[in-house]
């Protein structure tokens, strides 16, 4: 599997790229290590601890949106609490929806869309990019190294709400993601993930 065939292309809007890599002793201790950092990727639950006191807090749905205290499945949501206020349609929080995990040859890529939140009815997508944006969290071992990153692509303000405050929060926070906000998420979290 190569990576250019499961990262999506950007079409419009941004795209970044953030990533950090350790090296082991060698081939065999990257190996066990990559099963420590797929266990911490898996477990979207414990993100906030990886990534620091500064960074958002991610909760693990299912589909429905109850709370749950496993590893990440396709179809899953994600409640993003990140500072600041939230919207209105998505209760306080940003929502994702798992779209995708690819698993095979030690590479690991879960990929996540913004969505509407599914504890409620509405069907505004529930976070500050559009749904035509995706945020793809990869881990991967090449002989002694083993790398974490996420790759945004497509990142688009979502101003296509019901709500004017969640246009207004909405375009504000994108812009400060856009600006540099998420690359500081993203570094902490990718680095988190392959603390030794």
């Amino acid at each position: 599997m190569k990576e250019d065939d499961i990262i999506p292309e950007n079409i419009k809007g941004i795209q970044t790229n953030t990533e950090s890599e350790v090296e082991l002793a060698d081939e065999d201790a990257a190996k066990e290590f990559y099963q420590v950092v797929k266990n911490r990727l898996l477990h979207v639950n414990q993100w906030h601890e990886l990534a620091g006191k500064a960074s958002a807090e991610f909760s693990l749905t299912d589909k429905n949106g109850k709370n749950v205290e496993r590893w990440a499945q396709a179809g899953d949501h994600i409640s993003i609490d990140i500072p600041g206020p939230g919207t209105i349609t998505g209760e306080g929080k940003d929502w994702v929806h798992i779209e995708e995990i690819h698993d095979e040859n030690e590479t690991l890529m879960i990929t996540v869309r913004p969505a509407s939140n599914p504890r409620n009815d509405r069907k505004d997508v529930a976070h500050f990019f559009t749904d035509e944006s995706t945020s793809n969290f990869m881990i991967k071992r090449k002989g002694s190294k083993v790398m974490a990153a996420v790759y945004g692509r497509n990142e688009k303000p979502n101003t296509d709400t019901e709500k004017t405050v969640d246009k207004i929060r909405n375009a504000t926070i994108a812009t400060g993601a856009i600006s540099g906000f998420s690359k500081l998420q993203w570094k902490a979290l990718v680095e988190g993930l392959v603390k030794i």
